[in-house]
């Protein structure tokens, strides 16, 4: 026999609401999965956590806080970034989503993980290259391919909110 579950989400208008066996649970959830409903309750919930990280730094100058090495931490801590590598690709979401860096040579991200009281990553080359080779981070052309310009690729923000606990 088995056991009872229930998948519940709610993101604006969508709503992903699915219960019996767990085997069916499974089963529907993993259509529900393939279908544009679960792409777009994804998306919603990835804006809620970008309005809400704004809203922090908004909050953390307004009050006079040290915002930029608590907001960072605090992203990190939020997000369950363990992994430096992971800490790294969310060390330059950070620098361009949030504080409007584009160019974040190695002595900036080594500034902020600083800032938040984090050890910086050491070699940094290494862990930007290793990203850029898995996919997660790309250089535009006119960069030259310049780690200090990298960017994350969609491949690279799906990584971060797998790492993510919403």
């Amino acid at each position: 026999m088995d056991d009872e579950a229930k998948v519940l989400i709610r993101a604006g208008d969508v709503e992903i609401d699915i219960s019996g066996a767990q085997n069916s649970v499974d089963e529907r959830l993993i259509r529900v999965k393939e279908d544009d409903t679960w792409s777009i309750a994804l998306s919603r919930i990835r804006n809620a956590r970008e309005r809400a990280i704004e809203a922090a730094v908004d909050a953390a100058r307004d009050a006079g806080l040290p915002e930029r090495g608590s907001a960072f931490r605090a992203l990190i801590e939020n997000c369950s970034l363990i992994r430096k590598p992971d800490q790294v690709l969310g060390a330059i979401q950070y620098l361009r989503d949030v504080e409007g860096i584009n160019d974040s040579p190695p002595r900036v991200i080594d500034n902020l993980f600083e800032d938040a009281g984090l050890e910086p990553p050491g070699n940094l080359s290494l862990y930007l290259n290793r990203l850029r080779e898995r996919g997660f981070l790309v250089t535009p052309p006119s960069a030259k391919e310049k780690n200090r310009y990298a960017i994350l690729t969609p491949e690279g923000r799906a990584h971060l909110d797998k790492r993510s606990r919403y």
